[in-house]
């Protein structure tokens, strides 16, 4: 009797770590399928087109990066990055982004505008395949400055 129970007990934990190793493979083979499109030319696909600065003490760091890849098959020129105000400055990469590589539009918001929120736009030309023209927002809302009152001398 007791070789029944453990001979079931066995064949009942090896059934249950099959099913474990198949339900793995199974994700593995899910995560592989995960690609970037891939375009025929250059081409600019980034990982947020939006960054939210949330909100942020005035006089504070305004520096901010959009990640993007060229997932082409030609190298990337991005001919120009142009802020919606003069508090946006964005930077771009001055030589060519090729097939595969990352690239970086860096920008700088103006953190003294204290006790507003805001929203602008950067947009960015480039030789991208059907997006020669791309549209990034940044977003937050800055803290007004802190009123320090100075004690009265009598």
């Amino acid at each position: 009797m007791k070789k029944i129970i453990v001979l079931a007990a066995l064949a009942i934990f090896g059934v249950a770590t099959s099913n474990a190793q198949t339900a793995k493979k199974a994700v593995k083979k899910e995560t592989a399928k995960i690609e970037t499109p891939k375009v025929d030319g250059p081409g600019m696909l980034f990982e947020n087109e939006t960054i939210d600065y949330g909100t942020i003490p005035a006089n504070s760091d305004g520096k901010r990066e959009f990640v993007f890849v060229n997932n082409g098959n030609k190298p990337l020129i991005i001919e120009s990055t142009q802020g919606s105000c003069g508090c946006t400055v964005p930077t771009k990469p001055e030589k060519p982004i090729q097939p595969g590589e990352k690239g970086v539009i860096g920008v700088k918001y103006d953190t003294s505008r204290a006790g507003q929120p805001f929203t602008k736009t950067v947009t960015v030309k480039s030789n991208a395949v059907g997006q020669e023209t791309k549209v990034l927002t940044i977003k937050g809302t800055v803290l007004p400055l802190e009123n320090k009152v100075e004690p009265t001398k009598s």
